[in-house]
């Protein structure tokens, strides 16, 4: 039978390149570079409730690190450390093998050190806590938004709902759809580059976890500003539009969630650069509303008229349902 100690050893202990002490001791040792802050983020994830216990581990493992990677990407910081804490119903090692493969193969690209961590026995629960640097008051927060910015995104939005309907039996997707929307549920792709660079130039900044209306929200809330969006101008795949109901597609791209895309605002003065910008980190970048004084959120449709969207977005305690149908998952 695997021990913990054998099991840490076989699949998580790797040399950490970028730290003082890694795996082994009781705590770990990291050294932030001379004049940086240290950023940190904490996601959970629990097995039926973020995600099916059937999950593939390597994607899981990769989103297990992605979704934190997301929330670093966010503050413009640059990825260094992590910890790792499991709770496994059993040491099932073809399951430790892919998981663990699925993880340090996305470290590996981002030069993340897998640092410490913790495992024990229970229901299958994965805590991974992300650390990173960013220049001192540089980094990109919720409370920066200012009258008249342009609100951001990257990538497109919608793409995991419409997966995440076709899992749930709600709509058919053909096999060649799955293969090209799938990872945008189970591997999604984090912003970092595009974090970085948007340091300097963008005033405030989210990552999309729990759908656009309700990030975007927490934008206002914090910087005390109002925001409109319009709707036809977010990005969406043409097959959220021709696989979902108007009203489902609405929510898809509102609140959908699990998008791992960064929504964040800029000086209209700064539109071209930041245009400049997408496409010199590979991501693309679309303008979808803007900022303005007073409170709260409106969507405008084509013809400018507000658009009721309803309860928006993800809260773990607000409710005892999913918003809609096809959601049975929680966002991390």
């Amino acid at each position: 039978m695997l021990s913990e100690f054998e099991l840490i050893r076989r699949y998580f202990t790797r040399p950490a390149p970028h730290t003082v002490l890694g795996v082994g001791d009781d705590c770990a040792l990291i050294r932030v570079a001379p004049g940086e802050e240290l950023a940190v983020s904490t996601d959970m994830l629990i097995a039926g409730r973020h995600f099916h216990h059937d999950a593939d581990p390597v994607k899981l493992g990769h989103k297990a690190l992605a979704v934190n990677l997301s929330d670093i990407a966010a503050m413009g910081a640059t990825p260094r450390w992590a910890t790792l804490a499991l709770a496994l119903p059993e040491a099932d090692e073809a399951w430790l093998e892919g998981f663990a493969r699925g993880f340090l193969q996305l470290a590996k690209r981002y030069r993340v050190d897998l640092v410490g961590g913790d495992t024990t026995r229970g229901p299958l629960t994965i805590c991974v806590q992300i650390m990173g640097e960013v220049p001192p008051g540089a980094a990109l927060r919720r409370d920066g938004a200012k009258p008249g910015d342009e609100v951001w995104v990257s990538g497109q939005l919608g793409d995991a709902a419409l997966v995440l309907a076709h899992l749930d039996h709600s709509i058919v997707l053909e096999p060649h759809e799955v293969a090209i929307y799938a990872p945008r549920l189970h591997e999604p792709e984090p912003r970092v580059a595009l974090g970085c660079a948007l340091l300097g130039v963008a005033h405030s900044c989210i990552d999309i976890s729990d759908g656009l209306a309700a990030d975007l929200g927490h934008i206002l809330e914090r910087s005390h500003m109002a925001g409109v969006i319009e709707l036809p101008r977010v990005p969406r795949s043409r097959l959220v539009d021709r696989k979902l109901p108007a009203a489902v597609a609405l929510r898809a791209l509102l609140a959908g969630g699990d998008d791992y895309e960064l929504c964040f605002t800029a000086p209209a003065e700064r539109h071209a650069e930041v245009l400049a910008i997408g496409t010199r980190v590979g991501v693309a970048v679309t303008r979808v509303g803007r900022i303005e004084t007073g409170s709260g959120l409106t969507v405008r449709d084509a013809e400018g008229k507000g658009v009721d969207i309803g309860t928006a977005g993800w809260d773990h305690f607000g409710a005892s349902a999913p918003p809609t149908g096809f959601l049975p998952l929680e966002r991390p």
